[in-house]
């Protein structure tokens, strides 16, 4: 009875605390209450689970059963579960009864009487249990044990002698088939709220004797205590916006990633903004900013598992919209340097953070510019030597704008440097062929000397410097003669002045006569020849004259 008080002491205290488990937190958490309670997540399955508790077991049934000794016998019963998965577990059940009364039967004048007694019975199996565990704290359960019961022996209470032992001492075969319901509390702490199985036991027939099958139904309930296993993490999320920085107009991706995930679940993802639209229903999500102003804003994403607080996470992470900033250009001018009336290509880069459309002019300080896309053209027709500014203007849609400048540079014509005049060997005379007035200029030499007469007269600036040469058998006075002789022909025959032409003696070089022209301002020199002396005067048959 001892043994039977304390399983009883058990199970009231599991009953008195399992109120107080599962009832709702004081007023004073009712901030926390006023949402909807979530369901108790699923946490790794415990490795080992054992049960304490009460239990009733035998037919339930006030009339006596033909064969069957147990008949509403009072305990506890304990069992120990070894899970292999979340699912299947091994279960080895060990249960203890009192027997405070017995009915013994009779017939005739000897009626059925209820007498006090005592006695024990004592099971224990073994099998697979089957467990449907979930996400939420309710847990049900199937399992098949087999093994034995032990009955003492069951002696009538104020009774001696061997007539009062009303049942001996027995063992048999003994099966279960049933199932519960165990409820978490926390981790560690349940409540099995009901056990029940059908139980057959295989004890001899009294007083008939030989074997038979009693069918029985097992009651039990109590604490539930669970060791081993971790709780699932909960699940996290981070976000980040790529470029975290931006223009209106410019589309943003936002990521979320995901941790501590069970693959076996489905998981979705939303989001939401603080500016713009957001839109994605995976871990990917883009911002269209069209339209907004500059300035912080906020996307929040959220990740679902389940329906417990630690199936879902949040997140949120920000990005900045920021003033449309001005376009830039730079100024390019090629060929930067020009003579006068050459023309430059001018070329503007032109370049808008925002990638938006550019409007191109141009001014300059001298010469004609043309152009309004990103190349122009420069005129310098009529600009003198020096610098020209160039600027180059952008204009974005929003009004905004950006110049630079560039410099082209007219270059002075080069200075061609005065060549001085030359002087220009003509054609030469000779006179050997007159042998007896070697002197003499002949119709060849006349020849010659009308060329340089017409070259006297078409440059009538410049002058002659006619040149008399002498053999080695000569004197110089030849040389002298020759050249006054070819003056006297020019003078008198072409009509050319005599003051244009002047006579000079060479070297011993041969019977020749050299003319060179002068133009105006060349200076004849030459340190072989001298003057001829201006008191000689020509030969009276200088050169051969017409007949009259």
């Amino acid at each position: 009875m001892r043994l039977f008080a304390g399983m009883f002491a058990t199970l009231a205290v599991s009953l008195a605390v399992s109120p107080m488990l599962l009832a709702p937190e004081a007023a004073g958490a009712q901030v926390v209450v006023a949402t909807p309670v979530p369901h108790v997540r699923h946490t790794e399955t415990p490795k080992v689970e054992v049960f304490l508790g009460y239990s009733r077991f035998g037919t339930f049934s006030n009339n006596t059963v033909a064969g069957n000794r147990m008949i509403g016998l009072n305990g506890g019963s304990a069992s120990i579960a070894f899970n292999f998965n979340r699912y299947l577990g091994l279960v080895g059940d060990f249960g203890g009864y009192d027997d405070s009364q017995v009915q013994l039967t009779g017939t005739g004048m000897n009626q059925p009487i209820v007498v006090n007694s005592s006695g024990t019975a004592y099971t224990y199996m073994f099998g697979p249990r089957l467990s449907f565990r979930n996400d939420t704290r309710f847990t049900p359960f199937v399992q098949v044990l087999a093994g034995g019961v032990h009955a003492s022996a069951v002696t009538a209470t104020n009774c001696a002698g061997t007539a009062c032992v009303v049942l001996p001492v027995q063992s048999s075969f003994a099966m279960t088939g049933g199932g519960g319901l165990d409820i978490r509390i926390t981790r560690h702490v349940g409540i099995r709220a009901v056990q029940a199985e059908y139980m057959m036991t295989r004890f001899d027939s009294i007083p008939a004797g030989g074997s038979s099958s009693q069918n029985d139904l097992r009651l039990s309930s109590g604490l539930l205590f669970s060791f081993g296993g971790r709780p699932e993490l909960p699940v996290g999320l981070t976000c980040s916006v790529q470029p975290a920085m931006g223009f209106a107009g410019d589309p943003l991706t936002v990521t979320a990633m995901a941790m501590n995930l069970n693959p076996k679940r489905k998981v979705s993802y939303s989001w939401s903004t603080s500016g713009g639209v957001v839109g994605g229903t995976d871990a990917t999500g883009s911002v269209n900013t069209a339209g907004l102003a500059p300035g912080s804003y906020t996307v929040s994403g959220h990740v679902t598992e389940g329906s417990h607080v630690d199936q879902q996470a949040s997140c949120t992470a920000s990005f900045t919209i920021e003033s449309p900033a001005p376009p830039t250009v730079a100024c390019t001018a090629s060929p930067s340097t020009v003579m006068p009336g050459d023309m430059s290509t001018i070329t503007a880069q032109g370049m808008s953070a925002q990638n938006r459309p550019l409007s191109y002019s141009y001014s300059s300080t001298a010469g004609a510019i043309t152009g309004s896309t990103a190349s122009a053209s420069l005129n310098t027709s009529g600009v003198a030597p020096g610098d020209i500014t160039v600027t180059c203007n952008v204009v974005d849609d929003l009004g905004k704008t950006a110049s630079a400048t560039t410099v082209v540079t007219v270059a002075a014509p080069p200075v061609v440097a005065a060549v001085a005049p030359q002087t220009s060997a003509l054609c030469g005379i000779s006179f050997d062929r007159d042998r007896r007035r070697p002197e003499r200029v002949d119709n060849e030499a006349k020849g010659c000397l009308d060329d340089v007469a017409l070259q006297m007269q078409r440059e009538s600036a410049g002058r002659l410097v006619i040149v008399g040469n002498y053999s080695s058998d000569e004197k110089p006075k030849a040389g002298a003669e020759r050249s006054l002789n070819a003056r006297q022909y020019l003078t008198e025959e072409k009509g050319i002045d005599a003051g244009r032409i002047d006579v000079r003696v060479g070297t011993a070089g041969g019977r020749t006569a050299s003319n060179v022209f002068v133009p105006s301002g060349a200076t004849y020199s030459d340190d072989t020849t001298t003057p001829v002396d201006s008191t000689m005067t020509p030969g009276r048959d200088a050169y051969g004259k017409p007949r009259k």
